[in-house]
Order: structure tokens, then C-alpha cells, then sequence
């Protein structure tokens, strides 16, 4: 439970800081419960769409020689901002960037974090 609170705020930052750097992309910060909704709605869209994207898309992924990935990944944001009222994206280049932030930031903060599938005992 504590990992899955981790991945949640790592998440939220992730999103808040794409929305910082990146205009065309707006996140609204009043309400801090909405945007631990948009990082809720962004894990699970991303754990239950993304592998089924990915997979379907293989033979593009393995033609641009990964960077359809990016495109994946800019569609699934735009999916998150669609079903949550919290996060708004202007066009197809603020999600790219947006996702690109994201990727890297969850990467960057995702390496301090004890994952305990990947612990052996």
C-alpha cells in the first residue's frame, strides 16, 4: 500500500511539473484532490492501456526505432486529461512534450523508490 502511495505522488509530481514547463498544458492545483485524481486516473490508464498499446503497436515501435513510444505515451495523457476535469492539454505537441516530461521525471524519481517486486530475498 505504501509503494502504491509513492507511485501516486511520484506521479502527481510528474504531472505537475510537465504542466509547469510545458504551456498548452494546464493542470488545476486549487484542489490538490484533483490532481491526486488525475495521478489515479494516469497510473491506471497507464497500467491497464498502455502494455495493450504497446503490444499492438509493436511494428511501428520497432520501425521508428522506439519513438512511437512517445506518441503512445502523449495519447494516454490525452486520454487522462479527457476523463478528468483537472487537466487540460491544447493540442497534440503539448501532450507529446508533456509526456516526455512526465516519462522523465517519474524515471528520474521512480530510482529512489524500493520497488518490492524487483527485491530478492
Amino acid at each position: 500500500m505504501f509503494n502504491f502511495l509513492v507511485r501516486l505522488l511520484i506521479n502527481g509530481v510528474a504531472i505537475w511539473a510537465a504542466s509547469y514547463l510545458v504551456h498548452g498544458l494546464v493542470l488545476d492545483t486549487s484542489n490538490w484532490w484533483g490532481v491526486a485524481l488525475v495521478a489515479l486516473v494516469f497510473g491506471i490508464v497507464n497500467a491497464v492501456l498502455k502494455p495493450i498499446a504497446k503490444l499492438l503497436s509493436f511494428p511501428l515501435i520497432i520501425l521508428t526505432l522506439g519513438l512511437f513510444t512517445l506518441a503512445i505515451n502523449a495519447a494516454l495523457l490525452g486520454l487522462t486529461a479527457w476523463a478528468t476535469s483537472a487537466l487540460s492539454i491544447s493540442g497534440f505537441w503539448p501532450a507529446v512534450w508533456g509526456a516526455l516530461i512526465v516519462s522523465v521525471v517519474s524515471w528520474f524519481l521512480g530510482l529512489f523508490v524500493d520497488d518490492d517486486d524487483k527485491a530478492t530475498a
